[in-house]
């Protein structure tokens, strides 16, 4: 096995352990915030709509139910705090792709891959606008985003893209006069398909274009289950009370689903982040970076980062932790073997950046399936729709979704409605022990193949060929 790039050159420990002697375990897109408060549900009411679910697939049904039907009377309940969870703990790539890249989507929607990205092209447009209609305060920047090649194998991938129509492509020269990274051997730029936001802005902002729009929300309300007889109202049981609604739409993300049948279809899978100290001017003119994209290297367990409004770094992604029991704990989110090595791996790709400081610090869940893509069901003969499944890309792809749930609640076809990919689910994830130990085998697996040229071993390929997935 060969060692990475990140492996062949590592910083000492005293720098990692500085950068992060300081840093604070809370999200630096919520604890910036001074948002809005809801309050609380108690007692009982009827709605035309409940949603259950305060993050973007919560917000963006919410909020399209009512522009659809302004009449309609709509509440959202959120267990926790509007974003609190994977919607204000992410990276603000908010991504045009609806099947999780290119390949994700030849290898699973060969025949719908074109329509799929025309429709995920239309839908970050339309985010654009709505930013701009609604004058959501989030930070948008369409930058694109560059995938990075950091190991000479993961060069060629990049080249048998270079003459794709919206991509440009960058030599090892030209990459690093872009950005200025030692470790970059080749770059793609995706120039019109990602926008950079602050996901915890978006949030609240949605929550307030909701609530301009007539939306009742609720904090701390959390739904405990659902409750109906073969025709009439569906109810959702509350921890203190209970909301009658015509129809309910589930945006749950990786919690379980009040669908008890789909609650195997996707499993918690930890993420973990670091953020940096605003940079000076210097140390900006250091890096480059002029045009601010997003970017991720190419590796199977791979690295995303960004700047922010105030030139922060945000740095995430690599470990991928799964716990035994698809268990969501305020404590797994304190992970130090996994906040060092993102330090290190930092400092790595940025070495003149020595003796910067990692401000927050922090960890989120994602609502991983077998197939990549969010996956679409329904229960209580049509009264009540369910999305999940996003795997770390839901920022834009929430509001696709949600799209998609009021057309199966309104009974309308749609083209929304007809593509495959929302007909299909993916396989679910056995039961424990199984799960936690496909889960390991899976990351052994993606970790020798980024030790051996990308070359998937018959694990992957076994799990390729029967559509199972794990990604980090």
């Amino acid at each position: 096995m060969e060692p990475t790039a990140f492996e062949r050159t590592v910083p000492a420990e005293s720098m990692i352990a500085e950068s992060l002697r300081d840093s604070r375990l809370a999200t630096f897109w919520i604890d910036e915030l001074n948002a809005a408060t809801w309050p609380a549900f108690s007692g009982s009411a009827k709605y035309d709509l409940v949603v259950v679910g305060g993050g973007f697939l919560g917000l963006w049904t919410a909020l399209q139910a009512k522009q659809r039907d302004p009449g309609r009377s709509v509440a959202l309940v959120e267990a926790n705090r509007i974003g609190w969870a994977a919607s204000g703990r992410n990276g603000g790539f908010c991504e045009a792709t609806l099947t999780h890249g290119e390949l994700n989507g030849r290898r699973r929607f060969p025949k719908e891959l074109a329509q799929l990205d025309r429709l995920g092209l239309q839908n970050l447009d339309e985010i654009e606008q709505e930013v701009k209609r609604l004058k959501l305060q989030c930070d948008f920047e369409r930058t694109g985003a560059l995938a990075v090649a950091v190991e000479p194998y993961q060069v060629a991938e990049l080249e048998e893209e270079r003459d794709v129509e919206g991509l440009q492509y960058f030599d090892e020269g030209q990459m690093r006069a872009e950005i200025a990274s030692p470790t970059y051997l080749a770059g793609l730029w995706a120039v019109e398909d990602t926008a950079m936001i602050h996901p915890g802005k978006l949030a609240h902002e949605l929550a307030r274009a909701c609530a301009d729009a007539g939306v009742d929300i609720f904090e701390e309300s959390k739904a405990l289950g659902l409750e109906s007889t073969r025709t009439g109202p569906v109810t959702v049981r509350l921890e203190s009370g209970e909301l009658v609604a015509e129809k309910v739409a589930l945006a749950t993300n990786a919690f379980p689903s009040l669908l008890k049948r789909y609650r195997w279809h996707t499993v918690p899978v930890y993420d973990y982040v670091l953020m940096t100290e605003p940079l000076s001017n210097a140390q900006m003119d250091s890096i480059g970076w002029k045009r601010r994209q997003g970017v991720a290297d190419t590796a199977n367990q791979f690295h995303y980062y960004r700047l922010t409004k105030d030139n922060r770094i945000l740095f995430g992604g690599y470990d991928a932790i799964y716990h035994f029991g698809g268990k969501i704990k305020p404590e797994y989110e304190d992970r130090p073997a996994s906040h060092r090595m993102l330090a290190s791996h930092f400092f790595t790709t940025f070495p003149q950046l020595e003796g910067i400081k990692f401000t927050h610090r922090w960890a989120g869940v994602i609502d991983t399936c077998a197939r990549f893509t969010a996956f679409y069901g329904h229960g209580r003969d049509g009264r009540v729709a369910h999305s999940a499944g996003f795997t770390g890309l839901g920022v834009a792809g929430t509001r696709f979704a949600a799209n998609v749930m009021l057309d199966q609640l309104s009974g309308e076809n749609t083209e929304r409605t007809e593509l495959q990919m929302i007909k299909s689910l993916p396989i679910p994830f056995p039961p424990e022990p199984f799960a936690w130990m496909g889960v390991e085998v899976s990351r052994w697996a993606l970790n020798r193949a980024d030790h051996n040229k990308g070359k998937r071993n018959l694990v992957l390929r076994t799990l390729d060929a029967v559509g199972l997935g794990f990604d980090s």
